[in-house]
């Protein structure tokens, strides 16, 4: 591979990041970094899935220009669709792998690698993983620990990890959702205290509740983009359970892999009984081989096949509910995907 070229074409989430930048280093090539940002009104707007770099802000992303790539590995929509333009640019030489679910297009990919949450049937381009890759090193950890040190000497033993995210199709989250968690935290603590931290999806209908009414022996930190010292590192290192909002994907993950006391709070999902049906009919034809509803509309996903997977094998309890026997160590499925790009 010494003569060849390989591209990360990544965005703006570093847990999607992170997974690229795993696979690279296991791929044991060299590769390059183009970072891809959105344009303000598609940070969190979803452009219409194509190849093109029209959703982008130039001046913020990494310029795409020839030599092109012989490979390119992306995650996310908007990445995605850079990298499908580059493919074009490359005049089809470039192979692109996605790490995640295809709006459109599935056939242009060399490769997709699926992880439990995404619905598809099976096809020659597309690997099947149970989990996502998402993995923390423990010198990171390490290092957040010992900056947080005297934080976390303060607090009551043994210490509740909250980890907040926010609404996402077609989970919602307002002030009835966060009243009714804060209501379990409070039975979850017993003796000891909790920590609980906002991400950047929180609503601040939320963060403000929160405040209101913070359970005692309690630690509210806010999320900040601007913040370097962000406690979910140390906490990760440092905190003896977990409670997870069930829309965060990426925690639920890297909190599993630590072999840690993990509970989920499933958020409950939008909409009345036509829209639930509608939703499992959707589920139902990403699932059928060769369908054009599914080519046209998209692929489903569904959260809960995560959830059911940790729970059903050890991983993970629902909140509320009797943990669950320790598990065996996550199985690394890492491996087996860089002897399937190797295969490309």
């Amino acid at each position: 591979m010494a003569d060849k070229t390989l591209w990360l074409v990544m965005g703006d989430k570093p847990g999607d990041n992170a997974q690229l930048l795993a696979i690279a280093k296991a791929l044991d090539w060299p590769y390059e970094v183009r970072q891809m940002i959105p344009r303000q009104e598609y940070i969190y707007g979803k452009p219409p899935f194509k190849a093109s770099l029209y959703h982008l802000d130039p001046e913020k992303s990494d310029p795409l220009s020839p030599p092109w790539p012989d490979l390119v590995l992306t995650v996310g929509r908007r990445p995605a669709m850079a990298a499908q333009w580059i493919r074009q640019q490359s005049g089809g030489k470039t192979k692109v792998i996605l790490l995640g679910r295809p709006k459109k297009m599935l056939h242009e990919f060399a490769l997709v690698i699926l992880t439990g949450q995404y619905l598809m049937p099976p096809g020659d381009n597309i690997l099947f993983l149970d989990l996502p890759l998402m993995q923390i090193a423990q010198q990171r950890m390490d290092q957040a620990a010992a900056a947080w040190q005297s934080e976390y000497e303060s607090l009551k033993k043994p210490l509740t990890a909250v980890l907040i995210g926010g609404p996402t199709k077609p989970y919602r989250m307002d002030e009835a959702v966060i009243a009714d968690l804060l209501t379990q935290l409070q039975q979850q603590a017993g003796k000891g205290s909790l920590f609980i931290s906002t991400s950047r999806r929180s609503p601040d209908v939320v963060i403000d509740y929160i405040k209101q009414h913070l359970p005692a022996d309690s630690t509210l930190y806010c999320w900040r983009a601007e913040d370097k010292n962000n406690p979910y590192l140390a906490l990760l290192g440092r905190a003896d359970a977990f409670v997870v909002t069930g829309d965060s994907l990426s925690m639920m993950v890297e909190i599993a892999r630590l072999g840690k006391p993990l509970f989920i709070y499933p958020l409950p999902q939008q909409g009345g009984v036509f829209t639930k049906i509608i939703r499992h009919i959707g589920k139902q034809v990403s699932l059928m081989p060769g369908s054009i509803l599914a080519r046209i509309f998209g692929y489903s996903r569904d959260l809960g096949r995560i959830h059911r997977y940790l729970i059903n094998t050890g991983l993970a309890s629902i909140l509320g509910q009797d943990r669950q026997a320790s598990a065996e160590p996550v199985k690394d499925q890492l491996e087996q995907v860089v002897q399937r790009i190797k295969q490309l």
